[in-house]
């Protein structure tokens, strides 16, 4: 058997999921994931203009789930996660005006551990517990979709995040950031989580931080 190259990273995971995809007609469901998927690509780009940062740099993986996708951000920039849900959830508001049919997003963000292997096409891909567990916080009961929930870990990081970024810290304050309480719950398999959800009272499109990537990882 041969040898498998794979590595392993700690980084934030953000995961979008379509609200009742399963329910859209065939042709509804490739219209509206082909719109995200092209949307937030270009999103993504424009909040890059004033970063400094390539796409590639900024994500280093992009996982889809037939009624989603995974974001993986790199690991430097740990705890932007939670901002970019933020992001995100801000452009879905949009996307009703265009599709009535389209009911709204899920969004979770976790920080766990990924590992990088190559596909049967040779492929960049990833796998890894953090992307189970991640999945697990779009299980949690009355999910307001103008919310972002984030795992216990997650909003540690983001803590963290703001602490050294001060310019991030007075902008969300700006914004309104607001969180719950903790919310303690057991998954499908009786694993214990814990997160809580977040949202801006003043909702909008926030650019990660310049940020030299000379000695990228």
């Amino acid at each position: 058997m041969a040898n498998l190259k794979t590595k392993a990273l700690i980084t934030d995971i953000v995961l979008i999921d379509i609200i009742s995809f399963s329910q859209l007609k065939s042709s509804q469901q490739l219209e509206i994931i082909v719109f995200l998927t092209k949307s937030f690509k270009k999103m993504i780009e424009k909040m890059l203009l004033n970063s400094n940062m390539p796409l590639s740099k900024f994500i280093i993986g992009f996982i889809s789930t037939g009624d989603g996708f995974y974001c993986l951000l790199n690991p430097r920039l740990k705890g932007f996660g939670a901002i970019l849900g933020l992001s995100f959830n801000h452009f879905a508001e949009h996307i009703s005006v265009k599709y009535p049919y389209f009911e709204g997003l899920k969004i979770a963000v976790h920080v766990g551990e990924v590992n990088e292997f190559e596909d049967i096409l040779g492929n960049k891909n990833f796998i890894g517990d953090g992307l189970n567990d991640c999945a697990r916080f779009l299980e949690i009961k009355n999910f307001n979709i103008s919310t972002v929930m984030v795992s216990e870990q997650a909003y540690e990081n983001l803590k963290k995040f703001l602490a050294v970024h001060k310019d991030f810290n007075r902008l969300l304050t700006k914004h309104g950031l607001k969180k719950s309480s903790q919310y303690l719950f057991k998954d499908k398999h009786g694993k214990e989580k814990k997160g809580c959800l977040i949202w801006l009272r003043k909702s909008g499109i926030i650019n990660p931080p310049d940020i030299n990537y000379n000695s990228i990882i």
